[in-house]
């Protein structure tokens, strides 16, 4: 270990935990010895974290044409990684994007992490974890302004149905690793993702401690059990899709590098503050554009930003059909 690599590592280290089990060592770690544990259940376990402050999601904007994969990096003040002195992983934040379809609606996206287990080694600048996570979709709040979202969310409130105004109501996306839609549990390797080159602009070797990959097939959404709700939410996905360009279409693969700050120690009320805070995401309107410009567009690795290509005028119509169902 150099004097610059010790020089960012915080007091407190230990580690070990890495070196524990050899099945966790690379090239193929193994963490299935380890318990998978609730992301939010061991906050008072956590000593050490690393921020996630670029957060590079990727996707092709057409399923299996490789030519449109574009790049967005999420918002970079919500992720980070979460652990003990010995380094095992015990919670992992996920960021929030957004997403605006024109003269309709604008969306909140989020990364929700339900299960993980794995290791840091701070001074090798190394991790392995495994995770679970849903993907969820909700109207941004300057959305529900908007006439027919407005009238929606009233109607399906005076027949009690669920309606996606908030996180805590969110459409729920399921999630797999990739190729197995019947195993949830998926890695996260250290490195880039080797299955395509990230542009310059969303690379960040110069200021990043270490950088880590994960990619996840995208699933269905989670019924609800109710056939109006099941159908207006899948239009809604629908739209969502559009205006993100497929980031969640079912049988899409969503991968993200993340590029992580150097270690820090936890302190546990504001961990456990800043995670309700997002658990919440309250008034939280994370849609790219000119008001907000620390969420840059999603683009295509020339540079060139994506801008949704098919009309939903079809799909709003289909929508405006379950409201007048209600009416």
């Amino acid at each position: 270990m150099t004097s610059e690599q010790n020089s960012k590592i915080p007091p407190g280290w230990q580690g070990g935990f890495a070196e524990s089990n050899p099945a966790f060592a690379y090239p193929d770690p193994n963490l299935s010895s380890i318990p998978m544990t609730g992301n939010m259940d061991n906050i008072n376990k956590l000593t050490r974290q690393q921020g996630v402050f670029w957060p590079e999601f990727s996707w092709l904007t057409k399923p299996g044409d490789s030519s449109s994969r574009c790049f967005q990096r999420f918002a970079h003040d919500i992720s980070r990684l979460g652990y003990d002195d010995a380094g095992r992983i015990w919670s992992i934040i996920c960021p929030q994007q957004g997403a605006c379809l024109h003269n309709f609606a604008c969306y909140n996206v989020e990364v929700t992490v339900t299960g993980v287990r794995g290791w840091v080694n701070e001074p090798a600048r190394d991790l392995a974890a495994d995770m679970t996570v849903t993907a969820k979709v909700w109207f941004s709040p300057s959305s529900l302004s908007n006439s027919i979202v407005k009238q929606a969310w009233e109607l399906f409130e005076e027949h009690h149905l669920s309606f996606p105004f908030d996180k805590a109501h969110a459409i729920e996306v399921t999630t797999y690793k990739v190729g197995d839609p019947n195993q949830p549990i998926f890695p996260v390797l250290k490195g880039q993702c080797p299955a395509f080159e990230a542009p310059k602009f969303a690379q960040h070797t110069k200021y990043a401690y270490e950088v880590g990959y994960l990619e996840v097939e995208i699933g269905p959404i989670i019924k609800l059990h109710n056939e109006k709700v099941d159908t207006f939410n899948e239009k809604i996905m629908d739209l969502f899709n559009i205006a993100s360009g497929n980031m969640l279409k079912n049988g899409n693969v969503l991968t993200w590098n993340v590029w992580f700050t150097s270690p820090r120690l936890v302190n546990r009320l504001e961990w456990a503050t800043h995670a309700e805070r997002w658990r919440k995401s309250i008034d939280a309107d994370h849609h790219p554009g000119p008001f907000n410009a620390k969420l840059p567009p999603a683009r295509y690795a020339d540079g060139s930003e994506f801008h949704p290509e098919l009309p939903p005028g079809e799909i709003i119509e289909d929508v405006l059909e379950i409201i007048e169902s209600l009416l």
